[in-house]
């Protein structure tokens, strides 16, 4: 009689597959991805075996996959100038990446930087690409920018709107959306009890309503709902004081743009990442800009695009396996032991 153990059969998750996107063309983009994907590292220990390639052909368990469709010719760039050619063509890399992602064949795309100006003259009318990302793959669920400097992730609750509707935008609802929001992404970044803290709106926490009520009346009764739900969060906190606590948190939730860009920029302006938060893949860029003035001069340090390459390849891989365990998507545990690396991660890059 065989032994129970023979009776059982595992399956490895399959390896995370990502894309690596250019960028915009005038910038710094294609100088940046040129580094990640020839960085000997990438291919060794850092992602456990990487053989780093370049094929014609579908891509192997060691291998990338370059996907030139030789249509870079229809697109006059040039160096260091916003352009709408320039925005046209990243928008093209960009919806091509999504497709593998609609198709299955990707886990996660990890773009080089973009510039505003050239993808709105491209038509792009949304306010900011996770909004064009959102919309592309019609997706209606809670999302929002994150932004990462080293170990600690800034979460918002409000984004790119002006100063004047800021205040109403502050509701118990939208604040608990973005709490739950950064708990389930930094559980995916490989943090099993995420510990959250988050800012306060108003000027010294408020003062008991004397500065404003949105303490009062929507950030702490958010925060109380949120730990009623298992969550460890805590707050809210002055935002003037809350990021000198910051070893004490995995993750930061601030109410508005620049209360937590300006931090994140002093904390780790050269390796920060940003993370397109919410969407139904992990995707991930360096926070800084596409850098005109050095575009072209091998001046590029690539660090924030090596950051956020390590962090999709982690979320693709805590996705990968939650649903190898027939996990529901939106449930994360708050407590769960490690989970097994993958031996081999499988890499793609839209290019040209």
């Amino acid at each position: 009689m065989a032994a129970a153990a023979d009776l059982v059969k595992t399956t490895q998750p399959r390896r995370p597959r990502i894309a690596v996107t250019l960028g915009d063309p005038s910038g710094i983009g294609p100088e940046l991805a040129a580094k990640l994907l020839s960085n000997p590292s990438n291919r060794e220990s850092r992602h456990r075996g990487v053989h780093v390639v370049a094929t014609s052909g579908r891509a192997g368990p060691q291998e990338i996959q370059i996907l030139d469709d030789h249509t870079s010719t229809e697109y006059q760039t040039q160096r260091g100038e916003v352009s709408k050619d320039s925005g046209a063509r990243c928008i093209y890399r960009l919806k091509r990446a999504l497709k593998l992602a609609q198709a299955g064949e990707i886990d996660g795309i990890v773009f080089a930087p973009l510039n505003k100006s050239s993808l709105k003259l491209a038509g792009m009318k949304e306010e900011d690409e996770l909004r064009w990302f959102a919309n592309q793959l019609n997706f209606k669920g809670t999302t929002s920018e994150i932004n990462i400097a080293g170990s600690l992730w800034i979460g918002r609750v409000t984004s790119y709107i002006g100063v004047e509707e800021l205040a109403r935008r502050i509701t118990k609802e939208s604040t608990m959306r973005a709490i739950e929001l950064l708990h389930r992404l930094r559980w995916e970044s490989g943090v099993d009890a995420p510990r959250l803290g988050v800012c306060a709106l108003n000027p010294h926490n408020g003062e008991n309503g004397a500065f404003g009520r949105q303490e009062i009346d929507a950030i702490r009764p958010a925060v109380e709902a949120s730990r009623a739900n298992g969550i460890d969060v805590q707050g809210p906190f002055p935002c003037d004081t809350i990021f000198l606590k910051r070893q004490h948190f995995d993750g930061i939730v601030t109410m508005y743009h620049d209360q937590g860009q300006i931090a994140m920029k002093l904390l780790s302006f050269d390796g920060g990442v940003t993370v397109q938060g919410g969407l139904p893949l992990p995707i991930a860029t360096p926070a800084h800009g596409t850098a005109f003035d050095i575009a072209g001069r091998n001046l590029a340090a690539v660090t924030s695009t090596q950051n956020a390459f390590d962090l999709a390849v982690t979320m693709a891989d805590r996705r990968i396996q939650k649903q190898a365990q027939g996990e529901v998507e939106r449930a994360v545990p708050l407590k769960r032991a490690a989970l097994p690396q993958v031996n081999v991660v499988e890499l793609h890059a839209t290019c040209c």
